[in-house]
């Protein structure tokens, strides 16, 4: 994936347990940059040592606590530093969205005035590189079908999170 900062680059990094596998978070001076799910026991960075940062002790705490079920609400900076502008538009209506509710593609296309391309959205959910903060899990197919899922083990793992978040799918 190209939203995870090559180990050459200069930030920070920090690796935790959840429920869907190990997670690593890279951050730079303005906010979370990525967010690995742990896919075929491997991390993106497994070989890069840890350097953890203020803002990635804090969101290792958040997510504590949103697995724990006691979080419903993220409150980190993110810096999305690769993507479309697309892309992008895509991300902030996918922020915007809360714990335990769902959109469908067609409607997320609808909302930020791409009607008919659901194709590209999902391209742009997939891509989205830092899930469960920026929660693309909840997007679903119109009939509440998991159509796909990027991230750790793919549809297990979506089917998971939406789960926790009691979210009805098919």
């Amino acid at each position: 994936m190209d939203s995870i900062p090559s180990p050459q680059q200069n930030y920070a990094l920090l690796r935790l347990a959840s429920p869907i596998g190990r997670l690593e978070l890279t951050a730079d001076d303005q906010g979370i940059v990525s967010l690995a799910i742990e896919t075929g026991g491997h991390l993106p960075l497994e070989t890069t040592p840890e350097s953890p940062s203020p803002v990635l002790l804090r969101a290792a705490e958040q997510l504590d606590e949103y697995f724990a079920g006691t979080r419903h609400f993220f409150d980190l900076p993110v810096h999305l530093i690769r993507g479309t502008e697309f892309q992008r538009s895509v991300w902030a209506r996918l922020a915007t969205i809360h714990y335990g509710d769902v959109i469908s593609y067609g409607a997320l296309g609808n909302d930020i005035g791409r009607a008919g391309s659901g194709r590209a959205i999902g391209g742009a959910v997939g891509a989205n590189p830092i899930p469960i903060i920026i929660g693309c899990h909840r997007v679903l197919a119109t009939s509440g079908q998991i159509t796909g899922y990027s991230a750790g083990q793919g549809i297990p793992t979506k089917a998971w999170l939406l789960d926790h978040e009691g979210i009805v799918h098919r």
